[in-house]
């Protein structure tokens, strides 16, 4: 999977206890519209049309382990699997995390992944969101 890349605000959301990334609902969503560093919340993007297999507002991330080991904190979830059902879903080009609990602001983004070109999935393929079991989805130092 391509690299995580923060949303500038998740830093100022971390500090204003926006986010307990242990608790909330995070979740990820899908996109074709290119996403900014600068970006804060999930209404600054489009996420693609619901559909065959794809539920708008995307798809909720069990979290596994939420825990700081030597000063480093990871956070670690189980892979999100899209399936086209009945139809195609996409194109997508970006999967992002966003923060699906708090209302002030509401749904505040994290972080996302660039597949680096579009993808549109067919009848019954799939795409996992694979989230790295040893890395987790992210880490703080």
């Amino acid at each position: 999977m391509a690299a995580f890349n923060k949303f500038n605000s998740f830093v100022e959301h971390l500090a204003e206890k926006v986010h307990n990334l242990g608790s909330d609902t995070l979740k990820v969503m899908l996109t074709n519209a290119a996403p900014s560093a600068s970006n804060t919340v999930k209404a600054d993007l489009t996420d693609i049309g619901a559909g065959n297999g794809y539920t708008a507002g995307g798809t909720a991330v069990t979290v596994t382990s939420s825990a700081q080991s030597g000063g480093t904190y990871k956070l670690v979830g189980n892979d999100i699997v899209f399936t086209a059902a009945g139809g195609s879903i996409g194109p997508f080009r970006y999967a992002v995390l966003y923060n699906d609990t708090p209302t002030s602001p509401a749904d505040p983004l994290i972080g996302f992944w660039d597949y680096g070109s579009n993808v549109t999935l067919a009848d019954t393929e799939s795409l996992t969101v694979d989230f790295n079991g040893t890395d987790g989805i992210l880490q703080l130092a």
